[in-house]
């Protein structure tokens, strides 16, 4: 007789991961997979790819590029889109700005809170009814307030105090002409279930994950990158007048904007290290590493009604 092995979290995880992908596939006319280049977007990468494999994506990838991401996590989403032969669109940031439609207040503002704007262009443009993405309960307070399917209104803004019910595994993904459903496949995972899952799977991963020497300065509590080269060969981040430049190993624990994005100190220089890493941490993922959610307690959640991830 033989004997059942008991699932696992991560089983439990996955199976309800590739369900909710499944049901967006179903109800949703034209879904989108949101595809940064990070760790978490990576497994719902994996999820899909066991979710409609040997078939294609029932959706294409779109990045919504500020401009200022590090070169090794835009080369490292190129050439992992080009391996899944999936559809991959970019919208930058920057093509907003001489739109007209995002004006920054001086030259050297973060554009994490503008990709919202770019966002929404997106979804006009292409008619989006679903934007499938990678946020997580755990990441931050706003994203706890989520459902795994959030609705947006015609304008993309969020009502957290007006979501509807969501029972059991039952989702509600219908929208009228002009709405749209945000899905978080992932939203009960924790940032160690990622990594365990990143380790199981094997995922490959952009290098800035891993630890590595970096020049940086600290600024406002944080370790700061600077002198970072953009893709056009400029370098972004500039020290500031008194500031002194240490060259230190560290990795980054989420990717984004580099003008927000702060690394951490770090000798882990592969996957199953950094899960132990990640075992012991007292500090939240965001809290040490975006300093755009550090300018008030309500950050996130008013660029989340204003049509953020």
């Amino acid at each position: 007789m033989t004997t059942k092995q008991p699932l696992s979290h991560l089983d439990w995880l996955e199976a309800e991961a590739i369900h909710i992908l499944r049901e967006v596939a179903g109800q949703c006319a034209n879904p989108v997979l949101l595809f940064s280049g990070g760790k978490d977007s990576l497994c719902i990468l994996r999820l899909a790819e066991k979710a409609f494999r040997p078939g294609r994506f029932p959706f294409p990838l779109l990045h919504i590029d500020t401009g200022h991401n590090y070169q090794e996590v835009v080369q490292f989403r190129d050439q992992r889109a080009a391996e899944l032969g999936e559809r991959l669109i970019v919208r930058s940031v920057e093509d907003s700005m001489q739109r007209g439609t995002v004006v920054l207040k001086t030259p050297d503002e973060p554009r994490n809170k503008h990709q919202s704007v770019t966002l929404l262009e997106a979804i006009e443009e292409f008619g989006f009814d679903c934007c499938i993405g990678g946020a997580r309960r755990d990441e931050e307070k706003a994203r706890a307030k989520e459902r795994i399917m959030s609705f947006r209104d015609e304008f993309g803004q969020w009502d957290p105090k007006n979501q509807r019910p969501e029972l059991w595994n039952l989702y509600n993904a219908r929208v009228h002409k002009g709405e749209n459903i945000r899905a978080f496949p992932i939203s009960n995972w924790t940032e160690m279930d990622v990594w365990q899952y990143i380790e199981r799977e094997n995922l490959a991963l952009p290098s800035i994950y891993f630890a590595h020497q970096r020049d940086i300065v600290m600024r406002h509590g944080s370790i700061f990158p600077v002198n970072v080269p953009l893709a056009n060969g400029d370098l972004i981040n500039q020290p500031k007048a008194g500031e002194e430049v240490i060259n230190m190993q560290v990795r980054f624990r989420t990717v984004g904007d580099i003008t927000c994005t702060a690394p951490v100190i770090s000798d882990a220089a592969d996957v199953s290290k950094i899960v132990l890493e990640t075992a012991t941490t007292t500090i939240t993922e965001r809290g040490a590493t975006r300093l755009d959610d550090q300018t008030s307690d309500a950050s996130m959640e008013q660029r989340k009604k204003e049509g953020y991830f």
